[in-house]
């Protein structure tokens, strides 16, 4: 590639921190106000009594000052005690990491792996909760979607295995790459505890995490002994001064952006858009499989129906993904999601999730053509004419 073509402003298409809205910068846009009364009070308000309406609860939450790993920590802290067993479901490397998390903390862990790129099966964890007799596993941990991996686990139907074997366990799901962009109905799915965070489909910056909990977490938490001052439910109680819900100060700038986030996802409807991120995903997909040759491109998510609506993770074979990666960045202005794994140049990643529309995808999808083109890539046909076809449709 002869030409620098990256002037202009850039696209980052990693699977977060995602594009933030103009609308969301300008929001955050504000000298320090009075944290104890006026504006600031209002829009702390107006986020608590919006955040339940994502998940589709009736169930509280809470708002730690951190990433999705707090939100990880301050789940297992509020409804579990040492020593307590925990069956953690893994379709790629985060619902694992959540498990190093928990056995650090002092939980008994066991990880039940789903095939590689594939979703976890629901008759495997209703086989082994009916051969937990005694009822020693206290939660089941699993992810939405693999940031890494890209597959989507089937949770209604993980939801139904855990009813059908009879087991008590509190059922914890971690929506982080996915909140915002996929259907989710906390509620009527049965999650006990929903976890997620700002920076991909909520489209505000890195730095509050989100957790749901319903009344039989909460009813958990009375007896929890991992429950620490920072992290504790009771002490953020919604009942006593406002700022107790962050544990202290509050994260002002992030709260007047996730405010305004809110307001554009409400303005948009739940439906529109989940249909949006689902009909753009389509269109990602459509690329990847006209790219899609033996030995070259092709999906690291093997199922069609397990593949995310938010992040597409591309497996290349023999083509190296980090001149890939590099080129887009450094040639035409695009950033891609590096690959999670071994081999750095085995695979990328595309995220398509929260503030995107189909220039900025069919940009992107360009972009990866031109830069495989002049790599001299393999390739079986046109990504873009396929990903025009999939949306024209």
């Amino acid at each position: 590639m002869k030409h620098n073509l990256s002037q202009g402003r850039e696209i980052v298409a990693i699977p977060g921190p995602s594009i933030i809205p103009d609308r969301v910068l300008s929001a955050m846009h504000r000298a320090m106000p009075d944290i104890y009364e006026g504006d600031l009070t209002t829009v702390i308000d107006s986020v608590w009594a919006g955040l339940p309406e994502v998940v589709q609860t009736s169930g509280r939450v809470f708002v730690p000052i951190g990433n999705g790993h707090a939100a990880w920590e301050m789940a297992l802290s509020n409804t579990l005690s040492r020593g307590d067993h925990v069956l953690v479901l893994n379709c790629g490397r985060f619902a694992a990491i959540w498990a190093e998390m928990a056995e650090f903390n002092g939980l008994n862990v066991e990880v039940m792996e789903a095939e590689e790129g594939f979703a976890n099966e629901p008759s495997a964890l209703e086989e082994r909760l009916r051969a937990d007799v005694n009822h020693e596993i206290a939660a089941v941990l699993t992810v939405h979607v693999d940031t890494a991996t890209s597959v989507r686990n089937d949770v209604p139907a993980l939801r139904k295995a855990i009813d059908a074997a009879g087991h008590p366990a509190l059922f914890m799901v971690d929506c982080i790459a996915s909140m915002g962009c996929e259907r989710f109905e906390m509620d009527a799915w049965g999650i006990d505890v929903t976890i997620a965070a700002s920076q991909k489909g909520m489209m505000t910056p890195p730095g509050l995490g989100l957790v749901w909990a319903n009344e039989k977490a909460l009813a958990a938490h009375e007896s929890a002994d991992l429950r620490t001052r920072y992290w504790d439910w009771t002490y953020r109680s919604e009942d006593g001064p406002y700022y107790l819900r962050f544990c202290g100060t509050p994260p002002v700038s992030h709260l007047f952006g996730l405010a305004e986030a809110l307001a554009m996802m409400v303005e948009e409807g739940w439906e529109a858009r989940w249909e949006r991120h689902r009909v753009l995903a389509d269109g990602v997909r459509a690329a990847v499989d006209a790219w899609s040759t033996p030995g070259g491109i092709g999906f690291i998510a093997q199922r069609e129906d397990q593949r995310s609506d938010s992040v597409t993770s591309v497996t290349t074979g023999s083509i190296d993904a980090v001149e890939l990666r590099r080129l887009c960045r450094q040639q035409m202005g695009v950033t891609l999601g590096l690959g999670i794994g071994s081999d750095e140049s085995a695979s990328f990643r595309i995220g398509h999730m929260g503030h995107v529309n189909a220039p900025a995808i069919l940009g992107v999808l360009g972009s990866i053509e031109t830069a495989l083109t002049s790599m001299g890539a393999p390739l079986g046909s046109s990504g873009v004419q396929a990903a025009t076809a999939a949306l024209s449709q």
